[in-house]
């Protein structure tokens, strides 16, 4: 399924915490988005702040005045686009294997190799059902983008309209997540969460990035393009799986309740070793793919 959005579809959804982040502005200066556009508002919260702190927050009302009003220049120059698929799927050993267009596209996932506080050293493909329980499971595959134009203006115009499409791309995939498990699979139909509820990840399942601490190979992209083709929402991959434009984000959609985000850590050589061979891949290239190898 392909979708198209507006930026008014989606602008709800951004985590300013990041944008401000980027920026070099403390994640609080993001409560600026709550407060009434008036100046006098403005003025008052700045006040709230230590008297060290006022000038990193007026850098946070003049930056955000700024980009609310380069977002409505950009509202029709900038296209957002996303794809998702919904299969079959189910577990083996560490790999989840997806069932697309009759046949087997298996995804090799990494395993913690120091266990958390619980005990556990968890591994995606803990939370999809395993090969022949008996029981059917299902998951999302995803990959959102926003390409935006080359912009002919100023350095402080491209990185904010740079910074602004990263953001964008990420809201367009908590909107599509949200879409997904209340309507498109349905699994948490009955859901009735705030945007900043979604922010802090109280949503049933999870949706883990390609790139991210659970899923650190960016090469996986490459197996997820053979189920979604990312050209069909503009994407291509660089020789390390790394998506074009930027501003584009992939991964995998959860329904189990108990799926939990978590840092796969250090990977040892025996594990690296055991993930090329069921990567079919040489290690030497999968080895520059990880974020880390450790001893």
């Amino acid at each position: 399924m392909r979708l198209n959005y507006k930026i008014t579809d989606i602008v709800d959804y951004i985590n300013w915490a990041y944008f401000f982040h980027a920026w070099g502005l403390p994640a609080k200066m993001a409560d600026i988005v709550k407060v009434h556009g008036c100046d006098a508002c403005r003025n008052q919260w700045i006040a709230t702040f230590p008297l060290e702190e006022r000038e990193k927050a007026r850098e946070a009302v003049q930056l955000y005045t700024e980009t609310r009003r380069w977002l409505g220049l950009l509202s029709t120059r900038l296209s957002m686009k996303a794809v998702v698929e919904i299969l079959p799927a189910c577990s083996d050993g560490d790999d989840i294997v997806v069932l697309y267009n009759d046949k087997e596209v298996r995804l090799p996932m990494l395993r913690q190799q120091i266990p958390g506080t619980d005990g556990y050293c968890r591994c995606l493909a803990d939370f999809i059902h395993p090969r022949g329980n008996g029981m059917e499971d299902r998951i999302g595959i995803f990959a959102t983008s926003v390409s935006s134009p080359v912009n002919e203006g100023d350095d402080y115009h491209k990185l904010l309209t740079q910074t602004l499409a990263d953001r964008l791309a990420e809201a367009a995939a908590e909107c599509l997540h949200e879409q997904v498990r209340k309507r498109i699979w349905g699994y948490a139909a009955a859901e009735d969460l705030t945007i900043e509820q979604m922010h802090s990840e109280q949503f049933v399942g999870t949706r883990p990035a390609v790139g991210y601490p659970s899923m650190p190979d960016m090469s996986m992209n490459f197996l997820l393009d053979k189920i979604l083709n990312f050209r069909q929402i503009g994407v291509s991959l660089t020789e390390h799986g790394m998506m074009q434009p930027h501003a584009s984000v992939s991964g995998l959609m959860i329904s189990h309740p108990q799926s939990c985000y978590f840092d796969v850590g250090s990977i040892t050589e025996e594990q690296l070793l055991d993930y090329a061979r069921r990567r079919e891949l040489p290690a030497e290239q999968l080895r520059e793919y990880v974020k880390e190898v450790g001893n």
